[in-house]
């Protein structure tokens, strides 16, 4: 996925304040339940076939015209116009009219009570989320009255996982991976240690596992590459939402658990890590890392990475910085990026590193207010289906790609080149790979060229390493109590302290600022943070069916 898509991947959460006005929104129709009785009747436009998708056998004349809110503004809003958007339209006789806006449109909505057909979120743990069934149609009435075809193409595993108290589910996302996309192959890590392949030969491919061997390493390469920073790692966010990868990737690296006996484990205070984090302190003062590397945004370490300027980095979602990565090894192809074996466990671990985990990533749901909620459910289930995934991931079949006979996708040489050399066009005419409310990492597999060169032998370093971590998705408290308020104001502080304990003088220093959070952590009432989150821990597990 590309980076203007994630922004980092912040969470765009949603004010308590919804909590209110879902309740008000939903009273103006169907506020207890979403059943199929009281559905519109389609009777006169199809019958429904459990073999065949309702779009198909749909009989409507007339085009639909759907409203889809997307709460982000960097949505492109453009419908029809390119290849992709242009075939759905073709294939399902709709419109569709992309509104974008922030929490603040969002609320209002809600507030006002005139929705959109589609709403798409991206915090499965927000009051929209958690209160959907006041608002939108559960995907299991839909299916039954309309489309019994979606059954076939949506994963039993990612419906279970969204389903409410009332057993129903009624946000579908994208980019979820189960246990079985886990363990099929098909789905790649995203984070390594990095080293550019002419240091690492210059230097002698030393052992950079233990945090002694390492910041040894980092000493000689200051050496031999005066001009390179030695060690470099993802931008801080200003706000305090993110400590570039030098926590979760890094702990992930090193093994850290994400549960002890079934409880939370707080990965912060693991000593593997701290004594990881007091290697990179002494990196630091070595004058080893950049002081740069604690302010720069992603633009400035997009612009590092893709000159070069970095030694070796602790790079998480590589796949985010393909394009800078890939501009460095065209231009510097004995000097390119790879993964190597370094920060280890002290301990024995083994890493475990991430992907995308069940909950995926933009959640979309039908609203109860949809004028005809028939076309809408039809829009999932083609989106899910091979059809939609085909289109949206590679376009039109013998115009933009073929596919040999055991699946495997290859573009045309017309498509190669435009998605080559003409980057703009491959985007504003094609829009492959862009439209995601559906997508699934498992169709970038078909096609070899999904990927840029350039990180397709860290994908290789990585294959064994994933773990799946389904049971602690979405365990922080929920938004409006007074744990998540605190937990907000732990994580704040966690960030200040990580970046105090990396640039600290001495290891009694970092020790001083991790006591001090330590202390923040007990003032704030962690225990019944972790209270809450050993809770969701449990109701993890109860939904993917591991409980006891």
């Amino acid at each position: 996925m590309k980076t203007n898509w994630k922004k980092g991947l912040l969470t765009l959460g949603l004010a308590s304040g919804l909590i209110v006005s879902l309740a008000a929104c939903g009273s103006k129709k169907d506020t207890n339940e979403s059943g199929s009785a009281k559905l519109p009747s389609i009777s006169k436009r199809y019958k429904i076939d459990k073999e065949t998708p309702a779009w198909k056998i749909d009989t409507k004349k007339e085009t639909t015209t759907l409203t889809w809110y997307v709460n982000a503004d960097w949505w492109n809003t453009e419908f029809g116009k390119d290849m992709v958007t242009k075939k759905i339209k073709e294939d399902l006789n709709i419109n569709i009219k992309f509104i974008t806006g922030d929490d603040t449109k969002l609320n209002t909505y809600f507030a006002g009570g005139d929705m959109p057909d589609i709403v798409s979120v991206f915090d499965s743990n927000s009051s929209v989320a958690r209160k959907a069934n006041t608002w939108a149609y559960s995907l299991q009435d839909l299916a039954d009255k309309y489309d019994p075809y979606f059954y076939n193409v949506a994963s039993k595993d990612t419906l279970n996982w969204y389903k409410l108290s009332d057993d129903k589910t009624y946000g579908y996302p994208d980019y979820s991976n189960t246990q079985a996309d886990y363990d099929s192959g098909n789905i790649y890590t995203r984070d390594a240690f990095i080293i550019r392949k002419d240091v690492y030969e210059a230097i002698g491919k030393p052992d950079m596992t233990t945090p002694e061997n390492f910041v040894k390493a980092m000493k000689l390469i200051k050496e031999k590459f005066p001009d390179l920073i030695p060690f470099g790692f993802n931008d801080f966010a200003s706000d305090g939402s993110s400590n570039g990868s030098m926590d979760g990737v890094v702990q992930d690296m090193l093994g850290v658990p994400y549960t002890k006996d079934g409880k939370y484990y707080d990965r912060n205070l693991d000593e593997d890590y701290i004594n990881w984090v007091k290697a990179f302190r002494q990196v630091h003062q070595d004058g080893n890392i950049s002081d740069d590397s604690f302010t720069d945004d992603g633009d400035k370490f997009k612009e590092k990475v893709q000159t070069g300027k970095y030694a070796t980095m602790m790079m998480g979602s590589f796949v985010n910085q393909g394009v800078a990565l890939q501009t460095f090894a065209s231009s510097n192809p004995n000097s390119s990026y790879i993964a190597v074996d370094g920060i280890q466990s002290t301990k024995g671990r083994k890493a475990t590193l991430s992907q995308a985990g069940i909950s995926g990533w933009m959640i979309n749901y039908i609203s109860k207010q949809s004028k005809d909620p028939a076309k809408a459910m039809q829009v999932f289930t083609y989106l899910l289906s091979e059809e939609g995934q085909m289109l949206t991931n590679f376009g039109i079949e013998g115009q933009t790609y073929t596919k040999d006979a055991d699946g495997t996708v290859h573009w045309t040489e017309s498509a190669s080149q435009v998605q080559s050399n003409e980057p703009e066009k491959w985007q504003k005419e094609y829009r492959i790979g862009e439209f995601i409310q559906f997508g699934h990492d498992r169709y970038k597999a078909l096609n070899p060229d999904s990927y840029v060169s350039a990180v397709k032998q860290m994908q290789e370093w990585g294959t064994g390493k994933l773990k799946s971590q389904f049971t602690t998705e979405n365990i922080g408290p929920d938004s409006g109590t007074q744990e998540a308020r605190a937990l907000s104001a732990v994580q704040t502080n966690w960030g200040t302290t990580l970046v105090g304990m990396l640039r600290s003088d001495n290891d009694e220093q970092l020790e001083s600022i991790l006591k001090k959070y330590k202390t923040f952590q007990k003032d704030n009432d962690i225990e019944a943070i972790n209270k809450v989150r050993n809770e969701k821990i449990a109701e993890n597990k109860k939904k993917l069916g591991l409980d006891e």
